[in-house]
């Protein structure tokens, strides 16, 4: 039987904070008591809001923590060809299209879609299927050479129906992509991937069996499952979503619970020890 394989999945966009780092460390837990590969892959594609040096910083504070991987770190950056590709094929599956809509456009069709039909718990704005062009094939070019075209967006052309995201963790729930998002973006404006996209695409090429994150992801799943389908990769992988740490108010924990950095508990001399035990605290270990 192959060797189950799961990821550390940082983005470099600030410090490691305490939430994440709970969650990297149950990943690790698992793993390493299952006998799982361990990849560490550096999401480095969410273009401005990458923080110099945040990617050694990163790694130094996961292996501070005692958290280790197997084999060399992967950057996402490095190499946009699979996510090229992917788009291509979406493109001229006519499951992809290009959208200059501004943000206005959006809101103001999700505004009036709602008057007639409210979704509750909705927090993306909904990019409806009124908005689409006509459906067919397309070529898809990730640098368009025509600088007179206005950039554009590339939305994934979202079914009507609702996907079961079968969790290890959170049980069987059912989502409808095509009201809770609509038809969502696969590849920006800046000529890279979107997360949705690019996280299929790298979970698939390395092999990754087993995703384990927090359950702010959950509906997330359900629009990677119908990347999955669109495309046709199979096997698809386990799913396992962790509820998030909350703080006091019963939000999701943040700067307004004070700093929750790992650096600054680093910093102020706490050992590595006492941080992987309130880790532990918070997940139900005593």
């Amino acid at each position: 039987m192959p060797v189950p394989v799961t990821r550390l999945a940082p983005s470099p966009t600030g410090a490691l904070h305490l939430g994440n780092a709970r969650t990297f460390l149950l990943t690790w837990a698992l793993a390493r008591a299952r006998g799982w590969r361990i990849l560490l892959r550096i999401e480095d594609l969410d273009g401005p809001r990458v923080k110099p040096d945040s990617i050694a910083s990163c790694i130094d504070t996961l292996r501070w923590l005692g958290i280790d991987w197997d084999d060399a770190p992967i950057i996402q950056s490095s190499d946009l060809t699979p996510y090229i590709d992917a788009m291509r094929r979406l493109a001229a599956l006519g499951l992809a299209y290009p959208s200059t809509h501004s943000r206005a456009d959006i809101e103001d069709a999700s505004a009036t879609l709602a008057l007639s039909a409210p979704q509750q718990d909705a927090h993306d704005t909904l990019f409806p299927a009124s908005l689409r062009p006509p459906l067919h094939p397309r070529a898809f070019d990730p640098l368009p050479t025509d600088s007179s075209d206005p950039p554009a967006n590339w939305r994934f052309v979202t079914p009507a129906a609702s996907t079961c995201v079968h969790d290890a963790f959170a049980g069987s729930r059912e989502f409808d992509t095509s009201a809770i998002v609509g038809d969502f973006v696969v590849w920006t404006k800046r000529a890279q991937p979107a997360y949705q996209l690019a996280v299929v695409v790298d979970d698939h090429r390395q092999g990754v069996t087993h995703v384990v994150r927090g359950d702010d992801l959950l509906d997330s799943a359900a629009r990677q499952l119908l990347l999955y389908r669109a495309l046709a990769l199979l096997p698809e992988p386990t799913h396992l979503h962790l509820p998030l740490v909350k703080g006091p108010d019963g939000k999701r924990l943040a700067k307004r619970h004070g700093d929750t950095r790992v650096s600054f508990y680093r910093d102020a001399g706490v050992p590595a020890d006492r941080v992987i035990g309130l880790l532990a605290f918070w997940s139900g270990l005593s």
